[in-house]
């Protein structure tokens, strides 16, 4: 049973079609106020039209090459691999909405999916359309979209039918999420769409969370000597709104999650190399030592004359090159490497995988997660 305060208002709906005359057809809007949208939908719409697009046209989702969709596969193995436990949850989280999860790289190329909506309705039909490996979901493929918004405005996005500019994608509503790795760089985007639905623009944040969620498990694979948490004195350690920061031997930062980067006001993205002694006023050899000492919480000065606690942790140590080709490889590193097979032999396919093994989907993220640790 559908809420009465689920229904979408009137004028929301008016407001998008005065808004698309104004913007897209070039009609003069009798009530400006009437016809306002997000500016950068704006931005996204004249996008569209600098390309030569007009919304009549047809927009097919057809998926890229084979050997494109392999390179983008490879080149995304992080990524997915992060991504796929947040996706799990998410599919949990709205299963009861026929909404769906579908991860992107940064070009805007379906890389992996969530559980989608079952049944052969159409709605279930358009789903699969969009919901595969390999196809191109960006702006200049299929016009305004969250996927598209989300990676050309670096921030969350909330898009509702007619805000897309093909008449062809005005069937679906969506929620996107930009995603950044240890470095700051934008590396895809996490998107929630449903098909011919009630209008969810809560879901922004649900993508905005999951999102984070998915950039702190790059960051905690990434390597580093030593990995530091921090937050505010007196914040509750373990949170996505906790900072993380990976540090080498030598102090230099490697990566760090987003709420490390806006704490400290320190991009990593397009700058030179950040060492500790430019964020701490202390030695980076203590933040080792607390390590070394397993001291649960330090302050921690920054040269802004505000503290940070700081939670220290050493990296797990590699062992010499030599003594690793010397030993036998561990059962759980043949274990994962023979499940990461057949997950690449079904192109990508985790349920397909799991039938082949004879295994649950749940057990084969689980163990992907635990071998890339």
């Amino acid at each position: 049973m559908t809420h009465p305060s689920a229904s979408p208002l009137p004028e929301r709906s008016l407001s998008i079609l005065q808004a698309r005359r104004e913007w897209i057809d070039g009609e003069r809007a009798a009530d400006p106020l009437a016809a306002r949208v997000e500016p950068w939908l704006v931005r996204s719409w004249q996008r569209c039209l600098a390309a030569g697009h007009r919304p009549q046209q047809r927009v097919s989702f057809d998926p890229v090459s084979a050997q494109g969709m392999r390179r983008a596969t490879e080149r995304n193995r992080a990524l997915v691999t992060a991504a796929r436990p947040v996706l799990e949850r998410l599919s949990r989280a709205i299963a009861d909405t026929r909404y769906f999860a579908i991860l992107t790289d940064a070009d805007g190329i379906v890389v992996d999916v969530g559980a989608l909506p079952s049944g052969s309705d159409p709605a279930a039909r358009h789903a699969r359309d969009i919901a595969r490996i390999g196809v191109d979901l960006s702006e200049r493929a299929v016009g305004t979209t969250a996927i598209g918004a989300a990676l050309a405005e670096r921030e969350s996005v909330w898009l509702h039918r007619g805000e897309h500019f093909f008449d062809d994608t005005s069937i679906y509503s969506c929620a996107g999420a930009p995603l950044f790795g240890p470095q700051g760089d934008c590396i895809g985007m996490l998107d929630l769409t449903g098909v011919q639905v009630v209008e969810r623009p809560e879901l922004r944040h649900l993508a905005a969370s999951s999102a984070r969620s998915i950039e702190n498990a790059l960051v905690l694979g990434h390597p580093c000597e030593l990995l530091l948490q921090i937050g505010w004195p007196g914040s509750v350690a373990g949170t996505d709104a906790e900072g993380l920061l990976c540090i080498d031997a030598d102090g230099n930062v490697t990566g760090a999650n987003a709420a490390a980067r806006h704490m400290l006001h320190q991009p990593l993205a397009n700058r030179p190399a950040l060492h500790c002694n430019d964020l701490f006023a202390l030695p980076p050899q203590m933040l080792f030592d607390a390590a070394r000492r397993d001291d649960a919480v330090l302050e921690v000065p920054l040269w802004s004359g505000l503290r940070v606690q700081a939670r220290p942790r050493l990296a797990r140590p590699s062992r010499p090159a030599s003594t690793a080709a010397a030993s036998p490889p561990r059962l759980r590193d043949l274990e994962s490497a023979l499940i990461r097979k057949a997950v690449d032999d079904a192109r990508g396919n985790v349920a397909e995988a799991a039938r082949t093994l004879g295994i649950s989907r749940a057990t084969v993220y689980r163990k992907l997660v635990r071998g890339a640790r």
